[in-house]
């Protein structure tokens, strides 16, 4: 059986929505393994004189447990 575990992250991006949605699986990616989905809880940008300087997200990141680490952590 797959264990899914959920973990809530942010990410920012000056350039957009993608960027921000890419740069969040590329650092999670540094250190979890398994990365099945990514859900956008919520978007936010920042604005100054009247353009977005920053789009900001809060991701939910989805990813499988690894049986080796299963039966280690049980052992």
């Amino acid at each position: 059986m797959a264990i899914v575990k959920v973990i809530e992250i942010i990410s920012s991006s000056e350039k957009s929505i993608e960027d921000a949605i890419s740069n969040a699986v590329t650092e999670v990616s540094k250190t979890i393994h398994n990365i099945d989905s990514v859900f956008v809880k919520d978007i936010k940008v920042h604005v100054k004189d009247g353009k977005i300087t920053t789009y900001g997200l809060i991701c939910k990141v989805s990813f499988r447990i690894d049986e080796e680490e299963r039966n280690q952590k049980t052992a």
